[in-house]
């Protein structure tokens, strides 16, 4: 088999893992319109169209699911000797997918520069989204998300520790307004609603004191989940905001926005790393799992 040959298969099956012409060009590090042309070519020299393509999707046709579910696993096997090669030589190689959840990127963004370091031959991708992804579905090798949203049949590692909500506004909005004293209170103050990820409805602020938990329902007028938004808005004195800590510390520390209901705002289990167990995992996996944890040998 040419060279060539074996580019424009590994070009199609990572459109048929990621259902996106641009997703597999970012993994496979080329633009989406060369990775295009890779598909016309494999298509043009076995004479018949493999992948039906929109503006909003695309999906094997019946010829190239027949070419997908013979080629992925042997492509997978043959990643699986190279890997296998490397690691005889002391060297994990290969990609590592995470879908990570946005309050976790600044911790990962700590994290990735040491281990990128230990393991020069890992590439790693990483898309941040608080939606709930299924990562299996979706080809990632493991997700990184709040503890309350994982499911059950995922093996899970504590990543970054606790992690507290903060209820703040800016000096200017308090110049005008009592602040509030009980959640009951913000009923009657312009709240920044965000937006739950998984329904698209308002979301409802979760606040506990000595057992008693409360989900209070919110109003304003600046509705949405972009956290840029919510933010200038709150420093701009248009609403109370609810934030995680790690988003607001600095403009705190600063006096730019002041506190409000400290007191119902205790920590809680913060992020993990949950992938499936699988007994074959990839061996960039295991090492960012046995970085994550401290083992000895990843540092």
């Amino acid at each position: 088999m040419r060279g060539s040959d074996y580019s424009e298969l590994r070009a199609f099956a990572a459109v048929v893992r990621h259902g996106s012409f641009a997703r597999a060009a970012q993994h496979l590090g080329v633009s989406p319109s060369a990775l295009s042309q890779t598909i016309r070519a494999l298509e043009d020299r076995l004479g018949q169209r493999l992948l039906n393509r929109t503006t909003r999707s695309v999906a094997a046709t019946v010829a190239g699911q027949a070419l997908a579910e013979r080629l992925l696993p042997v492509l997978d096997d043959l990643q699986g000797v190279v890997d296998a090669a490397f690691a005889a030589a002391g060297q994990v190689s290969g990609p590592l997918r995470l879908n990570v959840v946005r309050v976790a990127v600044p911790l990962l963004a700590q994290l990735l520069p040491g281990f990128l370091t230990r393991h020069p031959r890992v590439t790693v991708q990483v898309e941040a989204s608080d939606a709930l992804v299924d990562i299996v579905a979706q080809g990632y090798d493991a997700g990184i998300r709040l503890a309350e949203r994982l499911e059950g049949d995922m093996i899970a590692v504590p990543f970054g520790g606790p992690l507290r909500m903060a209820v703040v506004a800016a000096p200017a909005y308090l110049a005008s307004r009592d602040a509030p004293r009980h959640p009951r209170d913000l009923e009657g103050h312009d709240c920044l609603v965000s937006l739950a990820p998984s329904t698209g409805t308002p979301y409802r602020w979760e606040l506990e004191k000595d057992g008693v938990e409360l989900r209070i329902p919110v109003t304003g007028r600046l509705i949405g989940s972009d956290l840029r938004l919510r933010l200038a808005a709150c420093l701009a004195g248009l609403g109370i905001g609810y934030f995680f800590e790690t988003e607001v510390e600095e403009q705190i520390a600063a006096g730019r926005l002041v506190r409000l209901l400290d007191d119902w705002t205790p920590p809680f289990p913060g992020c993990y790393l949950y992938y499936p167990s699988r007994r074959n995992q990839s061996p960039p996996l295991a090492a960012f799992i046995a970085f994550l944890r401290g083992d000895p040998s990843e540092r």
